[in-house]
């Protein structure tokens, strides 16, 4: 196969469960108020697997990757990879990314997840992106999916209603087009912060526990790096983008985010108030609904940020 130049997200697809909950629902068995989330958080509502009927997580990223496919005019058959960013998987093994294969067809495909939180989806698109552009595979499947209400102590006020279910998914494809793709990537984890934020997988407390004021500190300064850095390596100035796409955590951290870039508001997508935090579903959800607005166009530039438990963090920089 000879050498791809570039590598492209040529589409995305995004699933959420039908189950919305408000934030007017945790007054029910929370002492606090619809008023008092979202002026904390900035959101409002927030999709939530059915307790009667469980859904896992391979579900919601199957649903997501068909709209991808579909969106690509890519067949299964086509699919050279998955790769799927999660921390709520369907079991330890087999992987969600190889459930997620056998159940879309894609019989060609190697498949494998990626454990790095909610900054999960830049650790998978940069994967991919080396993949394709060292000529090895033509299309990739990239997926974040999460089911994090299973992962929830729902008389943790602190926790519980922050996060929602539902999943993205793109598909990144070689090109010859110059300057048009995955122009740069930075990653990096300090793992020395790893208990801030974390999801014990044995014990008897296996709940999300998170230390939120260190999450927020943090995160506004390892976020605002990591974007100054892969633009660097891009040799561009921030004023070069044309959305900001940040991991949809919380409104404030956005927000603070943001002001040390020094970018517009206009510049900022948030759609935190709907969905509120989907861990690495969050961006590629963020970036459909750009596109289905058709803010996305020949030569858009996009700017991906995230960061996750590990701690994690990651950018992506895009040209469409």
């Amino acid at each position: 196969m000879s050498t791809m130049r570039n590598a492209r997200i040529i589409s995305v697809g995004t699933y959420v469960p039908e189950t919305v909950m408000e934030n007017s629902d945790f007054e029910r068995f929370l002492d606090t108020t619809d008023e008092w989330i979202a002026s904390r958080t900035g959101i409002r509502q927030r999709h939530i697997v059915s307790k009667e009927l469980p859904t896992p997580a391979s579900h919601l990223g199957r649903e997501a990757a068909l709209i991808a496919l579909k969106r690509a005019g890519c067949s299964p058959a086509e699919i050279d990879g998955i790769i799927c960013a999660t921390f709520t998987p369907d079991y330890f093994f087999p992987s969600t990314a190889c459930r997620i294969q056998t159940e879309l067809g894609c019989t060609r495909a190697f498949a494998f997840d990626v454990g790095a939180a909610c900054a999960g989806f830049t650790y998978a698109l940069t994967i991919a992106n080396s993949l394709v552009t060292a000529g090895q595979y033509s299309k990739v499947l990239v997926i974040g999916t999460e089911v994090i209400s299973k992962t929830l102590d729902w008389t943790d006020r602190s926790t519980c209603i922050l996060f929602g279910d539902g999943a993205g998914a793109v598909v990144v494809a070689g090109s010859e087009t110059p300057g048009r793709g995955i122009v740069s990537s930075y990653l990096k984890s300090d793992g020395a912060l790893g208990d801030i934020l974390v999801l014990p997988a044995w014990g008897e407390k296996r709940t999300m526990q998170m230390k939120g004021n260190e999450v927020f500190k943090h995160a506004v300064r390892l976020m605002t790096d990591a974007s100054e850095k892969v633009m660097a390596a891009a040799g561009l100035s921030i004023d070069r983008i044309d959305y900001f796409i940040p991991h949809q955590a919380n409104s404030r951290i956005i927000s603070a985010v943001a002001e040390q870039l020094h970018l517009p508001a206009e510049k900022v997508v948030c759609n935190l108030e709907r969905f509120g935090n989907t861990s690495s579903a969050s961006i590629p959800l963020a970036l459909d609904e750009i596109w289905a607005a058709g803010g996305i166009s020949d030569g858009t530039m996009a700017l991906f940020t995230a960061l996750g438990g590990g701690l994690t963090v990651g950018s992506v920089l895009v040209c469409f």
